[in-house]
């Protein structure tokens, strides 16, 4: 009776959902004709008996990338499907190798979970972070898969929600296996709403399982080298349009105070890298791209432009002092990874809006490893601080690194969680 009612409500929603689901953005991938797979329409799989992961967007994709790896690493023939419920999180996804196939998460509707479940035939359901639909997990426990949420978190607010439709939660909570939580009191928050002791493990966060081999540290001297290796140096990595402009207003005011500065400029997408770069010189900046500096950059360059993929780990590291983009945007993009930054002891910047990062740039925060700055005037008179007091910068690049090392060892344990089942 409760989950017909609840499907009622989905029916009456879902038209709304879809219409903000779909809505054309820049730099948002298009759906196309896979709009069909959010109804349950999946194509045929290529490998037999996945592993069934869902990420429902960018920032879960990323946190599992580690995790999947893992898995790689030590379960190497088995196949593993991701779903996602957006085109940003699918892109994210369909950057992973191996044997890995992605499809759209269907609507929460029962036909269109049993339709995606006929074809998909997976072995287990592991779920990231808390994302618990009532007629996904019924049907994934009907269909006989276990079901683990992994890197769980249930904030009080959150709490006091789900004890508003206790009833509804206990359908959800009755057809779970598994969840491996980040934290103490997520553990104690899910044992409140009713889940048994034996339910529940505190494994941590997996997003901060990250490693920077030597090969980075290596090239990412080599490009120091390359760009200066007594010049101040920062990076803007990741941004989208509309932040372009306000990144190089900061700069303007940078190199006023800092005159031989140089920005690493990286855009986010790779169809902007002309754009941008022609941004740069109608701003009256000298520009070298990367793709077009092997040996040397002049020493009049102002901006070094990331034109390449795969090596944002190696431009950070060459830097004195990193600010992530999609953070100047407002409720558009919510900001990008902040611990690559972090695991390279770089002091990091981030505009206001980091809500798709709200955990790992809250515990950068309490930690002085980053900080917030709401505009090009505060940008600029951050860098310029830095740029002035090594002593400070270095310290809060090393307290960002701190935050990482600190909460390391989450996929370890969440393997170890999940033995049983990847041994199948």
């Amino acid at each position: 009776m409760i989950r017909s009612l609840y499907s009622i409500l989905l029916y009456l929603a879902t038209p709304f959902f879809l219409k903000k689901l779909y809505k054309s953005q820049d730099d948002k991938p298009a759906y196309g004709s896979r709009w069909r797979e959010h109804f349950g329409q999946c194509p045929p799989l290529q490998h037999n008996n996945p592993v069934w992961i869902h990420a429902v967007s960018v920032g879960e994709v990323i946190a599992a990338t580690q995790l999947i790896k893992a898995i790689q690493r030590d379960y190497p023939e088995q196949a593993i499907l991701i779903t996602t419920t957006t085109s940003t999180g699918a892109a994210q996804a369909e950057k992973l190798s191996g044997r890995i196939e992605h499809r759209y998460m269907p609507l929460d509707f029962s036909w269109a979970i049993k339709r995606f479940l006929r074809v998909a035939k997976p072995k287990a359901l592991l779920i990231m972070e808390t994302e618990l639909w009532p007629n996904t997990l019924a049907h994934a426990k009907r269909a006989g898969l276990p079901v683990y949420v992994l890197n769980a978190r249930l904030s009080e607010r959150s709490s006091q929600r789900y004890k508003k439709v206790q009833p509804l939660f206990n359908i959800v909570k009755n057809n779970l296996d598994h969840l491996l939580c980040q934290h103490k009191d997520d553990a104690e928050r899910f044992v409140q709403l009713g889940l048994s002791e034996n339910q529940v493990a505190v494994t941590g966060s997996i997003k901060f399982d990250i490693s920077v081999n030597q090969e980075i540290h290596k090239n990412g001297s080599q490009l120091r080298q390359l760009l200066g290796q007594q010049r101040p140096i920062w990076i803007a990595a990741s941004t989208h349009r509309g932040e372009d402009e306000q990144l190089l207003d900061a700069f303007s005011q940078v190199r006023a105070e800092v005159p031989d500065s140089l920005l690493i400029l990286v855009p986010r997408h790779p169809e902007r890298f002309a754009e941008v770069a022609d941004l740069c010189r109608s701003s009256g900046l000298t520009v070298v791209r990367r793709t077009e500096a092997t040996d040397q950059v002049p020493g009049q360059c102002d901006i070094y432009l990331g034109d390449t993929m795969g090596e944002m780990l190696v431009m950070l590291a060459a830097a004195d002092i990193a600010f992530i983009g999609g953070s100047l945007l407002g409720d558009k993009v919510g900001g990008h990874n902040l611990l690559e930054p972090a695991a390279l002891s770089k002091p990091i910047i981030t505009g206001p809006s980091y809500f798709n990062f709200t955990d790992i740039t809250q515990q950068l925060l309490e930690n002085n490893g980053c900080v917030v700055c709401q505009n090009s005037k505060e940008i600029a008179a951050q860098l310029i601080a830095w740029f002035k007091d090594e002593v400070s910068r270095e310290e809060t690049g090393q307290q960002a690194l701190q935050v990482v090392e600190l909460n390391q060892g989450a996929i370890e344990k969440t393997i170890s969680n999940l033995k049983a089942v990847l041994s199948q």
